[in-house]
């Protein structure tokens, strides 16, 4: 909240003891004016008086308060929600932070790129398309490598069952994310051409519905609507094995360059507070029952139903801080952009890619987190 000074001195000489606002008078002699009555004036004074004790009080507490940031995510039932429930972020940071959930990364990428959105969780294949179009933008850590938390699920009596029975069918998928990039790799694999199939552009929540009107006949999509559609369907694959099949995905976090460079230190907080919270699931996943405390903050934060919480969490593979600096997660992240890049170019999803993907890459920001 920002208070204006001059804007809140400018309204107390507007006021009048009523409290309404005063209206302007023609200037009255000076006799006139000495016969107001000193009662009367003393009353005004009185009044404001106390009107600006009030301002310099607002002033005070627009001073010391916690500046809003914007951070997106996708709503995923994942572990950082009962850091989020119990507001730990905002305790290691000192925001307030405004959590704003999106349907995709194309919309995640059009929020940072407006600079409405400062912080937020992005895929990797549209991370891949960002960071070719040269939106500024930094990977500072890992989410989670995506596992069979996307998956491509087919609806029971559509008559698939393999890649090659998709060829005239109706797939839906959020076109530009990480889903959409597993299901092409799929298809590549399978040496079929996309115009082959009808791949049908939806956010996560039209495909439900689509679903439910037999309107789709498949959906590469992610948690918690991947649940709703398994109960009229099955899995065909998931994005674990179009990883060993050569397109591995994953959820980062990034953050405008501007904004990493003046908020180093919560920054840092942030990354460790998000690290804290894999780890409590990591160290003790068997107690994430679906009555247990954790898995039903889980649940009350992202609408996700607590009995189906923790085989959702099992699809998602959290990676600790020290092993995203070490192993090849952020250490080969640009490498890894630059072949995303690369085959998003040959597929005809993107124009261009750009030599060197390592600008779009910071680790520093986890380096102080992890120590």
């Amino acid at each position: 909240m920002t208070i204006d000074n001059g804007a809140i001195i400018s309204m107390i000489r507007r006021i009048k003891p009523d409290g309404s606002k005063a209206r302007k008078k023609p200037q009255l002699p000076r006799q006139a004016k000495l016969s107001q009555k000193p009662t009367e004036v003393r009353y005004m004074t009185r009044t404001v008086r106390l009107m600006i004790g009030t301002a310099a009080l607002l002033l005070g507490a627009g001073a010391t308060m916690a500046e809003t940031i914007v951070i997106g995510h996708f709503g995923d039932p994942t572990p950082m929600n009962v850091a989020r429930a119990e507001a730990k972020f905002e305790a290691a940071t000192d925001w307030d932070i405004e959590w704003r959930t999106f349907a995709s990364g194309t919309d995640v990428i059009a929020a940072m790129a407006s600079g409405d959105v400062a912080i937020s969780e992005l895929g990797s294949s549209p991370l891949a398309i960002a960071a070719s179009q040269g939106v500024d933008l930094k990977m500072f850590m890992m989410s989670y490598a995506i596992g069979q938390s996307e998956s491509l699920i087919v609806r029971n009596g559509a008559g698939i069952a393999s890649l090659e029975d998709l060829t005239g069918k109706r797939v839906a998928v959020p076109v530009g994310s990480t889903a959409h990039f597993s299901l092409v790799g799929a298809l590549d694999h399978a040496g079929i051409s996309e115009s082959d199939v009808t791949i049908m552009n939806m956010p996560p929540d039209q495909i439900a519905a689509a679903w439910e009107q037999s309107a789709i006949d498949a959906a590469f999509i992610w948690q918690p609507v991947q649940s709703q559609l398994m109960e009229k369907g099955s899995r065909l694959l998931g994005a674990d094995k179009t990883a060993e099949w050569g397109f591995p995905t994953f959820n980062a976090w990034v953050v405008n360059s501007d904004f990493a460079s003046t908020n180093a230190e919560a920054l840092a907080a942030f990354a460790k507070t998000m690290d804290d919270a894999n780890q409590a699931y990591l160290s003790q996943r068997s107690a994430w029952t679906a009555d247990s405390g954790e898995v039903q903050a889980v649940a009350k934060m992202t609408g996700a139903a607590p009995d189906q919480v923790p085989a959702i969490l099992e699809g998602y593979t959290f990676i600790p801080l020290s092993e995203q600096l070490s192993g090849p997660w952020l250490r080969d992240a640009a490498a890894t952009m630059k072949a995303t890049a690369e085959f998003l170019k040959a597929a005809g999803r993107i124009d261009n890619t750009i030599e060197d993907y390592s600008a779009f890459v910071d680790d520093g920001i986890a380096k102080s987190a992890a120590r």
